[in-house]
């Protein structure tokens, strides 16, 4: 056991019943850090080539972070990794809440779990038994029952779970796996991949304790961004973001996003202080993106329903993941949607569950969240996928005889949350579409594919990439595509990585809006910078909120605090580095080629550019944003694939070898 990490694994074979505990050299932390770092590396090893994402051979790993449980502030997330059975390729998703501290109580940094049970199962960790229970009585439970059910069978309330609900049993492949009744590790499918395995949960609970190098000074880094947490006054507001969001819409002028109005907005409301912000600049995609805010889904009518004022006054408390100072989950009572007690959706939800489908009932939106939260679905890919239903209603593709006589008109949310419940059963047109818009799209033709808005079969999230020409890069060119929460234009300026890495070029904090469209050396620096940091944060489990503070929370330098080590940020960003093209590597191991299996579809790019609203006319240059983003990168421009001198300079020779025989 090193400092900082546990310094060993638990592997799990369902199939066998096999259960052993692995000891992993401190060279390997120096390497890629534990959380993605550590999952990357060893599942890139152990999961063979041709290896079914829903069979025997695919492995799943839940990870906890190098800085989780060492006191470092925003340190609580946890992962989960795998073969996507949504895109092929590789696969992990992100979580807050309490299950991360959990994984190193239990005494591992990380659980690998391969095989399939020949019956309903779920792992349990007690204060270092390990047992594979039987999960027979759980099956068919939702996701949030499923937790307290667990929980009471070991009258221990300290007992950490994470779960899947109904649809993951059923393979649906745009499911998750929940954890404090209703958080969820949400995207790539790996849902799907825990229901093969027929493991309803993983329940742990132990007493290890995380040894730090110098706690006194992650204590002294933590006051320091306290102080700047809670200095000045909270002054923003729903009013105040709309009034932004308008300003961003029609000002000539371009003002870089700061650490300050994240700090405000993000305490104050969550994600949902996008609703209006978004939705009033052209960030939210409205219609299953070929939609205008002004003339499908007006703005004054989104802003007053979905306004995030409206939303936390149905709060009736606020929560934090495990060792968050900012606090942006809380808890609401809706008695209007006849919820007693219900997560508050975030951002992706309600525009997922709104403005793509132009549905301006919040009253609708808490209904169909809890739905997802309980059933097991990941709230974008539902959305998305249900949109594009209403496309192919609207364009008469399919009928209410191939819907089972719901009318999936836009904005219908009572169609939308029956044939939400469709789908999560696979019932009728719900087992069509179940697995996301690629295989819907599939399974229906007549054209329907041009309505699917995916990457690589993962659908795109609630930021415009005509807004933002960033996230047409990281959409269509990260190992896992369609994700917003690796690099955009916005996330470099609010990650102001010039304050982490001195000789990186500062965002300019006015610039024309104009200016956005066009690619410069600077802003791909600044892209492939924040795509290899993103790993190296991803690693550690620190929460990408507490990244996009403006580069107050120093990452680096926590961790050589809590480990002793005393490496550069430059060093720290060489280890992401080595992460990220693991995982592209795992990508290409596997069979694709991530510049043409990972294309974003035409509306994403403009193609044909819109009439009306501010995306009017917007039509990117997707050829050379990925030219020239796989050059910063030092990965080959035809294929995606890193290049054989970079993966030897990395010290991945033995990739090298293996994907360039």
């Amino acid at each position: 056991m090193g400092k900082a990490y546990m310094g060993k694994i638990l592997n799990v074979d369902l199939s066998s019943g096999s259960i052993d505990e692995e000891i992993i050299p401190d060279e390997v932390y120096r390497n890629v850090t534990s959380g993605i770092g550590l999952a990357a590396l060893l599942l890139y090893q152990r999961i063979p080539r041709d290896a079914d994402p829903l069979g025997p051979d695919n492995v799943l790993a839940f990870m906890s972070g190098l800085l989780t449980g060492t006191g470092t502030w925003f340190s609580g997330r946890w992962m989960v990794a795998g073969k996507s059975p949504l895109t092929g390729g590789w696969g992990d998703a992100n979580c807050g809440g309490t299950f991360s501290p959990a994984i190193k109580r239990c005494g591992y940094d990380g659980i690998f779990i391969r095989g399939i049970s020949p019956k309903p199962v779920y792992l349990c960790i007690i204060d270092g038994k390990v047992e594979i229970k039987d999960a027979s009585h759980l099956w068919g439970t939702d996701a949030i029952e499923a937790e307290k059910l667990i929980t009471a069978e070991h009258a221990a309330p300290r007992v950490r779970v994470a779960v899947i609900g109904p649809a993951a049993e059923k393979k649906s492949l745009i499911t998750g796996i929940s954890n404090d009744h209703g958080r969820y590790a949400a995207r790539s499918g790996l849902g799907a991949v825990m229901g093969s395995k027929n493991l309803k949960a993983v329940a742990l609970a132990g007493k290890a304790k995380v040894v730090v190098d110098n706690l006194d000074k992650v204590k002294a880094l933590n006051a320091s961004f306290k102080k700047w947490l809670k200095k000045g006054p909270n002054i923003i507001s729903s009013g105040g973001l709309s009034f932004i969001g308008r300003f961003m819409r029609v000002s000539p002028i371009a003002m870089a996003q700061s650490g300050d109005l994240v700090k405000m907005a993000m305490s104050r409301f969550g994600t949902i202080s996008s609703n209006v912000l978004s939705s009033e600049n052209g960030d939210s995609p409205i219609k299953n993106w070929r939609g205008a805010g002004f003339r499908d889904f007006p703005i004054s009518s989104h802003a007053n329903n979905l306004n995030p004022q409206r939303i936390i006054d149905h709060e009736i408390k606020k929560y934090h993941c495990y060792n968050c100072p900012l606090g942006c989950g809380s808890i609401l009572r809706v008695d209007e949607a006849n919820l007693k007690e219900t997560h508050k959706p975030e951002y992706e939800t309600c525009c997922a569950f709104g403005a793509l489908q132009l549905n301006n009932d919040m009253n609708s939106i808490y209904r169909l969240n809890e739905f997802c939260n309980r059933a097991g679905f990941d709230t974008i890919s539902a959305g998305a996928t249900i949109a594009f239903a209403m496309e192919c209603y609207e364009q008469g593709i399919l009928t209410k005889e191939d819907t089972g006589g719901l009318d999936l008109s836009w904005g219908n949310s009572e169609a939308a949350l029956a044939l939400l419940d469709k789908m999560s059963r696979r019932e009728g047109i719900g087992d069509i579409l179940a697995d996301g818009t690629r295989k819907a799209a599939e399974r229906i033709g007549k054209g329907s594919e041009h309505f699917a808005i995916h990457a690589g079969g993962q659908e795109l999230p609630m930021h415009d990439s005509r807004y933002d020409p960033g996230f047409a890069v990281s959409y269509s060119l990260e190992p896992t595509p369609g994700r917003h929460t690796n690099h955009g234009y916005q996330w470099t300026e609010m990650f102001a990585l010039h304050r982490i890495f001195k000789k990186l070029p500062k965002t300019a904090g006015l610039s024309t809006v104009k200016s956005k469209y066009k690619n410069t050396k600077d802003k791909n620096m600044l892209l492939s910078t924040a795509s290899k940091y993103m790993q190296f944060i991803n690693g550690a489990g620190v929460c990408l909120f507490g990244v996009q503070m403006g580069g107050k929370l120093d990452v680096p330098a926590y961790t050589n605090a809590a480990t002793g080590w005393s490496l550069s940020p430059e060093e720290y960003l060489k280890i992401g580095e080595r992460i990220q093209n693991i995982r592209q590597s795992f990508n290409v191991k596997h069979g694709i080629v991530p510049r043409h299996d990972f294309s974003l579809p035409d509306r994403a790019c403009g193609n044909p550019p819109l009439e009306a609203g501010p995306m009017r006319g917007i039509k990117l240059d997707i050829k050379s944003l990925q030219d020239d983003f796989l050059s910063s990168m030092d990965w080959d421009v035809n294929t995606g694939a890193p290049t054989k001198v970079k993966l030897n300079d990395l010290g991945l020779d033995y990739i090298a070898n293996e994907i360039y025989k």
